[in-house]
């Protein structure tokens, strides 16, 4: 099963954000030297990544009883964000219909 979700977030502390990735980079066990230092630098770089680094799939849904995450990707990037603008209707069909009948109510 497919779950596609799609967030518009409004970063208010950009400092705080790269800080925080930069934290999460270093606390990494696992991470090698030169991946830790292309993470650094990516997250420094640009504020979409330092998100990114935090944003886990992973964690949104470890706790939903009967499922388990078989493979994610994710992405963040800069947009220029209209809430009236037709492009933003979140209850819009996406149009690929791929929905599953007998969905919940």
């Amino acid at each position: 099963m497919r779950l596609r979700v799609e967030l518009v977030l409004e970063v208010e502390d950009t400092g705080g954000l790269t800080k925080a990735a930069l934290r999460r980079i270093a606390q990494d066990p696992d991470l090698p030297g030169e991946e830790r230092t292309q993470a650094e630098a990516a997250v420094t770089e640009d504020t979409a990544e330092a998100l990114a680094y935090l944003v886990d799939p992973f964690d949104l849904v470890s706790e939903v009883p009967g499922v388990e995450l078989q493979q994610a990707s994710w992405s963040s990037e800069r947009i220029s964000y209209d809430p009236d603008s037709p492009d933003w209707d979140l209850d819009e069909d996406d149009g690929d219909g791929d929905d599953e009948e007998g969905g919940i109510d």
